[in-house]
Parts: structure tokens; sequence; C-alpha cells
């Protein structure tokens, strides 16, 4: 009885720490803002400006590096998994040039403008999930909104069926396991998953994203199955676990902090730059992962070839020499140049998509 006491109040404690980080990335800023796990065998940072850098320098912190290890793919292989239904890179495990190759074919369809033109259907979406609730009288905001209206927005667009839903947030939930063989296995499926989508819109071509990724070129060459495979696996979860997880901070900063929710009630042209503050109070990604590509000082600490670098973006928007006051919610916060969505060449292409969702 006692071990299970202790079992319930660890996993309890874990769930409090998961939520509220704040103070420990509080104490490493001051302490250790790059130190080395190792445990892990990662270097953690923390404060703004290393942030920052990290995510600017893709020539010296490679995002290309961190792909899925051989002994992960090896036990594929053991399990029977056939080689076109492996894992393989996407444009956030690319390096330049082939990374901007690929990203410029889906950029057009989540520039600011092509995003407005979903408002309608966005706003619909909502209306239709808050009517099923609003004669009861309460609802569950994650399982009643934040988890269907961002997936059905996705699947839409990339032109495959809403009613899977339930399973593509299955998928996006095994994607950030911190497992390698779990995160593999849900790439398996997934990619058996869309195989004969993609086959069938080489034939019959829809006005959809996967129609436009197959009929797209590079240099004159259509992509590879596998590349149009990486394409839908990480555009269903970046449109997907994103936008549900800044949903439910965004209802957990104004449930705290009623004050703001009734300066919006009053000002709704307050509403973009609150949704701004809550990307930076709780960013609904709070980590990267890159690898050293050389030799390199950052915070004068030296870190070798290969060793990866952990950037903590939850912890940079809470930097206090970036940010005055970073622990208060003020949705007048100006300017609020937050990292939330990452920075430079691997800047979140959905973010659009998420802020206008939210």
């Amino acid at each position: 009885m006692q071990e299970q006491q202790n079992a319930e109040e660890h996993k309890k404690m874990a769930v409090e720490a998961a939520l509220n980080p704040f103070d420990y990335y509080r104490k490493m800023r001051e302490s250790t803002p790059v130190s080395y796990d190792e445990k892990n065998k990662i270097w953690t940072l923390f404060r703004y400006e290393d942030v920052l850098r990290v995510t600017s320098d893709y020539s010296t912190f490679s995002s290309e590096q961190v792909v899925n290890s051989e002994q992960g793919l090896e036990t594929l292989r053991r399990e029977g998994i056939s080689d076109e239904d492996m894992p393989t890179q996407s444009i956030l495990s690319l390096d330049p040039p082939r990374h901007r190759q690929l990203r410029s074919l889906v950029s057009q369809a989540f520039t600011p403008r092509s995003i407005a033109l979903l408002t309608p259907r966005i706003t619909q979406i909502a209306h239709e999930y808050l009517d099923k609730v609003a004669s009861t009288g309460k609802m569950d905001i994650i399982q009643d909104l934040s988890y269907p209206l961002p997936v059905i927005v996705i699947a839409e667009l990339l032109g495959v069926p809403a009613e899977d839903r339930a399973q593509f947030n299955r998928w996006s939930d095994g994607l950030i396991n911190p497992a390698p063989d779990a995160v593999n296995s849900v790439v398996v499926e997934m990619n058996r998953y869309f195989r004969p989508i993609i086959a069938e819109r080489r034939s019959d071509p829809r006005e959809d994203l996967i129609s436009g990724l197959v009929a797209a070129e590079v240099d004159g060459e259509k992509l590879t199955e596998r590349e149009l495979l990486s394409f839908c696996v990480i555009l269903l979860v970046a449109g997907n676990v994103t936008t549900t997880n800044l949903i439910g901070n965004a209802i957990l900063c104004f449930d705290e902090y009623p004050e703001a929710m009734d300066q919006i009630r009053e000002d709704l042209s307050l509403l973009p730059v609150a949704i701004e503050e809550v990307l930076r109070y709780r960013s609904p990604v709070q980590m990267l992962v890159r690898a050293a590509a050389s030799d390199t000082v950052i915070g004068g600490k030296e870190i070798k070839r290969g060793q990866f670098v952990v950037p903590y973006l939850g912890s940079a928007n809470r930097d206090e020499a970036q940010f005055p006051e970073p622990d208060t919610f003020d949705i007048r916060r100006a300017p609020n140049r937050h990292v939330a969505f990452g920075h430079g060449i691997h800047f979140c292409i959905g973010a659009p998509l998420a802020r206008l969702e939210t």
C-alpha cells in the first residue's frame, strides 16, 4: 500500500513539474545556464541569448544529425519492417540546401494570407463543437475543442478523412514520446496509412496539399515517395500538437489571470497580442534538439562535435535579461520577441495556423 502511495505521489509531482518547470528554469539560468547532463549525454541551454544562437546558427548546430539511430532502425528490421516503411528524415531534420528546397514547397500553403482564407471554416468547426456542449453548461476544453479542432483543420488541408482523427491524435501523442523505438513504430504506422493515399493522388489528384506535393518538383524532379511520406507525417503532427497545446495553455493562462480575460472582453483588439503573451508565458513546445556539427564554445563551455544540444525555449521565454518581469502574464507586453515557435530556418511553418485557431 505504501509503495502504491509513493508511486502516485511521484506521478503527481512529475505532472506538476511538467506544468510548472519555471522555477527550475530560473535556477538553471542563475547557476548553470549551459550545463552538461551526464545521464542523458546532452548539453542543456537556458538563457535567451544562447537559445537564440543555437536556433539561428544551423551551420554549427545541425538538425540533420538529429535522426533515427541505426540501433532503433535495426530493431524495426528484426520485427520484419520493410525498408519502404522505415522512418526517414523530414524537413525538421534537414539542413540547407535540401531543407530550403523542400520547405519552399509547402510554405505558400501556410502564409498568413493563405491561412486567413481558412477563417470561415475554422470558425464553423469551432462553433459546431461549442454547440455540442452548450446545452450541458460545461465542457472539457481539451477533449471537446483543442483535440478535435486542429486535427480536423490539418486533415482537411492534407485531404485525409477527418473521421480518422482519433488515430491522428494517438499518432501525434506517440511522436512526442521520448522513447525512440516508440516513435519509430508510430512512423511506420503512419507511412502505411499515407502510402495508398499518395498513390491515389498520383492517379486522381484533388485540390489538397498532398496532391500539390505529389505534383511538385525540385530542380525538375518529383519528390520521392519517402519524401512525400515524411511531409505527410510531419504536417499532420505539426499542424496538430502545437495548436492543441496552445489552446489548452491559453485557457490555463486566462484561468490564472481572469483580469486579462476581462480586458479582452472589453477590447477584442487585445486578443492577438494576448495570444503572443500566451506563447511566451507557456510555450506549447518547451525544447528542441540540435547536434554540434563542429567543436564550438557557448556560454564559456566547450561543446564537442557530435554532442547533442537542447535549447529550452520555455526557459528562454522567461529570461529576465530579455523580458522585464518575465513571470508576469502581461497581455499588453511590447516588444515580445519570444521564441515559442523557434527561430531561424526552422521557425514553425504552421505558426500562422496555430495563431488563427487559438
